[in-house]
Order: structure tokens, then C-alpha cells, then sequence
């Protein structure tokens, strides 16, 4: 076994990732528009007025059809810029990717999997009942993510909060010792170092023990952590690997779609969420940008069947037939009578029109009463969550965000920094980890409501990955979420009027020219 574990050395592809963004194809777009007026001055100087005038005209009808759609208003602000810049390139652009035929594949695949297994687990009348008598507000939204994508609310759960990524992993090994059905793991980066090798040593010795490990993670996984043919080398070890959505750069119109979740799920007793990656960084194994403070829960009880079919309605995407009925409902699941509160795990997907992460996280800030605290590592906001943070302050909401004191890109954080004035001048505080990088998404409010999960307050997030998180309510981990903010607070330094002055000129104008392409970021 060991022998057969080693074989799968690290691998790292000097490919930049840059490349297979929607930023590197604005790059290319804005040098194709710079080859295009060059050509047509040397070659076509006699034609050039027509040539621009036609170009225009097309530019104009796209600009028209963009103006009347459904998007966001920051996002078609961003993409009249690129037309303005890249002219008939940036249109065509914009037409190729709202064309989306790969992302109308995946999006048809995706919504036939959530209806045919929608009445797959239910919703239990007396509990939503309960929660009905103690909170109708709470209850309302839970009828929201019931219809958005079958997640019931679920009461008498275990839920333990983990203020790092090393606590989480402490558990994730006890509890992977445990496993005698199945094991699913889906995340968004695996990388290998000592997190991930001895996560792989358990795995491999329960496929070994007849136990069903599957494994998924992200296609951008292959750019620079994993060779291509990963899966096919954990299948030697008998674990089931899939790669969601291998990228292939500028052929198809879905490949900015990508698995942001983070969920472990082992046989239908205990499931992990959180933020925390499988990667050293976020055990505080290896130094990238100073400590890493992540957050993650553990549930144990009938919520962790919301994160089994979350899990299995992506792994079954690319299969004809799927039957979850052997993974949910299982009968051995614990039932903790003496714990209070209400756990709904939930998810969210690009290829719908419900932006899911962002209305529950709407929800809180607009029902707060008290405070609400948030931890987020990203801040690229639409109108509508900028709307929502200010007017939550502005109501004599304690609203606080903790962002991190050292960043991982710095250009995106030139952005957050536009935001920081504007919330400011409503009574938003905004507070900077100053020992290194915030990677947690969460929030708590009221001491009555809380989220973890992978959800950034950031447009990837928000509108194209698909996400998940775990909504408490009254459950007795919240104290520990509040408790866990108030000492990470005591680690920030608060950001003020002054502090703002004293950024540099080229950050302040950085920011500002981010954000004018933010929704691509």
C-alpha cells in the first residue's frame, strides 16, 4: 500500500492559470483590438470609415440587447467597458459566452438531477412546524431553500464549530478511522503535502476494506497541483476520482463554472462544511501569506443528508442512471434529543437564476437586530449586498467585517478597498487581520444565526461557482461562531479615514480600474 500511495507524487505544471480565465481572455481581446485598428490602418486605410462605422453600428445592437437583459447592473457595466475597449471582439465575446452551449448542457443535466431527486429526503411537517412557532421569519426562508434546491430544515443535529482548518483536520482523520459504508469527498482544491497524504493513507486503506470512497474535486486543480490522469491514479488505489469540468481553455463557454465546495460526508452519520480546503496552507502546515484562519463545522444528525445529495447529484451529472436511496435515510443515523436548533446545509448553483448564497445572506443582514459579523477573505459586491451591508449599519445594525491583513492577490484587494469609504460613511466597520489571511465565509447575527460555509462575499462566489453552506438557528455552536469572531477581532486592526489616506496613489487607482471589470474577477 505504501509503495503504491508514493507513486503519486506531486506534480506541478508551470501553466498560469490567468490563461483560462475570463480576465486572460479580456487581455487577449484588448491585444486582438490593437492588431485590429493596426491591420486596418496599414491595409484598409481607404476603407477604414466604413469598416469603423459597421463596427459600431453592431457594437450599438449588442449594447442595446445587453442593456434590456437581466443582469446585474455592475456586470453590464463591465461588459459595455469591454465592448468600448475591444470593440467588434469584446461583442463577439460577449455573444459566445451568453450563447453558452456548454454551460447549457451542464445547466440541463443539473436541474433534470434536482428534480428527479428532490423527493429523495423530505421535509418532516412537525419540525418545520416548530420553527414555524419559534421564528415565522426563519421559517420563511427556510420554505425558500426547500423550493430552490430540496435542502428541509432538520432539528436535533450535533453541530461543532472549528475556529481553524488544523481543528477541523484533527477530526476529519478521527473521523474517516470511523467509516464502514462510505466516504464522499468533494473539494474545490487537493493538493498534495501532509494534509492530503494522510487523508489519502485512510482513504486508500478503507477502499481497501470494502468501504465506497469517492473523491471529486475541481478541474483547476489540474493547472498547477494535480497531473491530468489523477483520477485514474487514486483508481489504482481503489478510490473513485472525478475531475469536475477539466478546463479547456476558449473552448467552451462553461469552463468559468467551478466546484467551490467543500463537503465530506461519511456514511450519512457525520458531514464536514466549511471553508477549509485539502491543502497545508490551511492547517497552518506551510506559510503563504501569514496565519491562515479558516473556519468549519461538523454535523452529525439527519442534517447531513442535504450534503449527501448535494454531493451525489454532482457526482451523478455525467451518469445516465442514478440511484441515491442506498446513501440517504440511513437508519443508524443519530438523533441527539438533548440539542436545541435548526440545521439546513444548502447549496447553490451558477446555472439557475437564484442566487441562493446571496439572498440567505441578504436575509440576515436584513432581519438583523442587533449585530451582525461577518469574516470574508473577498469583497467584490453587486449593488444589491452593498445596498443590503449599508442599510443594515444604517438601521443601527452593529454591523463588522473582518478581511484579511495580508492578502493573497493583491490587485483584488485593491478592489475591496474601493468599498471600504462607502460602507464606512454608513457605519459599517471594517476590521484587517493583521496576523496574515481570512479565508473564512461567515457570518453571525443575534447570537440566533449563523452561516459557514464556502460562500465569499465576492462575484465568483455569488454568481459562478457552485457553492455550499450550513444556516444555523438557534443552534448552542452559534456561541462559539460569536465567541470565535470576538477574539479574531482582537487580532485586527480597524480600518479608518485616515488609514485610507494613507494608501498609495497607484493602490487607490488600481482599485479603481479593477473595478470596472470586477463581475469578471
Amino acid at each position: 500500500m505504501e509503495e503504491r500511495i508514493d507513486l503519486l507524487k506531486k506534480h506541478k505544471k508551470g501553466l498560469l492559470r490567468i490563461v483560462f480565465s475570463r480576465t486572460g481572455v479580456v487581455i487577449l481581446l484588448l491585444l486582438a483590438a490593437v492588431a485590429l485598428f493596426l491591420v486596418s490602418q496599414i491595409f484598409f486605410a481607404g476603407l477604414i470609415n466604413g469598416i469603423m462605422g459597421g463596427v459600431s453600428i453592431f457594437n450599438i445592437i449588442i449594447i442595446i440587447f445587453l442593456v434590456n437583459t437581466d443582469m446585474d447592473s455592475s456586470a453590464k457595466i463591465t461588459w459595455i467597458v469591454v465592448i468600448m475597449l475591444t470593440s467588434v471582439f469584446g461583442a463577439l465575446f460577449y455573444l459566445y459566452t451568453n450563447t453558452n452551449n456548454g454551460g447549457k448542457k451542464v445547466k440541463k443535466l443539473c436541474s433534470e438531477m434536482i428534480e428527479k431527486h428532490k423527493s429523495d429526503i423530505t421535509q418532516d411537517s412537525d419540525t418545520f412546524t416548530s420553527l414555524q412557532s419559534k421564528s415565522t421569519p426563519t421559517a420563511q426562508l427556510v420554505k425558500y431553500l426547500s423550493n430552490s434546491g430540496a435542502f428541509p430544515v432538520t432539528r436535533h443535529n450535533r453541530v461543532t464549530y472549528y475556529p481553524l482548518g488544523e481543528d477541523k483536520y484533527a477530526d476529519m482523520l478521527t473521523e474517516l478511522k470511523k467509516a464502514e459504508k462510505f466516504i464522499f469527498m468533494e473539494y474545490f482544491i487537493v493538493d498534495e503535502g501532509r494534509m492530503w497524504g494522510s487523508i489519502l493513507h485512510i482513504l486508500a486503506e478503507k477502499a481497501k476494506q470494502g468501504v465506497d470512497v469517492r473523491v471529486m474535486y475541481d478541474g483547476t486543480c489540474a493547472i498547477s497541483l494535480l497531473p491530468y490522469n489523477y483520477p485514474e491514479m487514486l483508481s489504482k488505489l481503489g478510490i473513485k476520482c472525478k475531475m469536475f469540468s477539466p478546463i479547456k481553455p476558449f473552448v467552451s463557454t462553461h469552463y468559468n463554472y467551478r466546484d467551490h465546495r467543500k463537503i465530506l460526508v461519511i456514511d450519512g452519520k457525520v458531514g464536514f462544511n466549511g471553508g477549509v480546503n485539502l491543502a497545508d496552507e490551511y492547517i497552518n502546515d506551510i506559510v503563504r501569506f501569514g496565519h491562515w484562519k479558516d473556519t468549519a463545522i461538523r454535523v452529525q444528525g439527519k442534517a447531513v443528508d442535504n450534503m449527501t445529495l448535494m454531493f451525489l447529484n454532482m457526482w451523478c451529472l455525467d451518469e445516465k442512471e442514478s440511484d441515491h436511496s442506498q446513501f440517504l435515510n440511513m437508519p443508524d443515523c443519530p438523533v441527539f434529543e438533548d440539542e436545541k436548533g435548526y440545521v439546513i446545509p444548502y447549496g447553490d448553483s451558477p446555472l439557475d437564476r437564484d442566487k441562493v448564497g446571496e439572498k440567505v445572506y441578504m436575509d440576515i443582514l436584513d432581519r438583523a437586530e442587533r449585530y451582525v459579523h461577518i469574516m470574508t477573505p473577498y469583497l467584490i459586491l453587486d449593488d444589491e449586498l452593498l445596498t443590503a451591508l449599508k442599510f443594515s449599519a444604517e438601521r443601527g445594525v452593529d454591523t463588522k467585517l473582518i478581511l484579511p491583513g495580508i492578502p493573497d492577490k493583491k490587485a483584488v484587494y485593491s478592489l475591496a478597498k474601493t468599498y471600504f469609504r462607502t460602507l464606512m460613511d454608513s457605519g459599517v466597520e471594517i476590521y484587517l487581520y493583521t496576523p496574515g489571511f481570512v479565508h473564512a465565509k461567515m457570518f453571525v447575527s443575534d447570537d440566533i444565526k449563523a452561516v459557514v460555509g464556502t460562500i465569499n462575499l465576492d462575484y465568483r462566489s455569488l454568481y459562478h461557482h457552485f457553492e455550499c453552506g450550513t444556516y444555523l438557528y438557534d443552534v448552542d455552536s452559534i456561541s462559539d461562531i460569536k465567541r470565535d469572531f470576538e477574539q479574531t477581532l482582537s487580532k485586527c486592526e480597524r480600518v479608518t479615514y485616515e488609514s485610507i489616506k494613507k494608501e498609495s496613489f497607484f493602490t487607490k487607482l488600481q482599485g479603481r480600474v479593477m473595478r470596472l471589470f470586477a463581475p469578471l474577477l
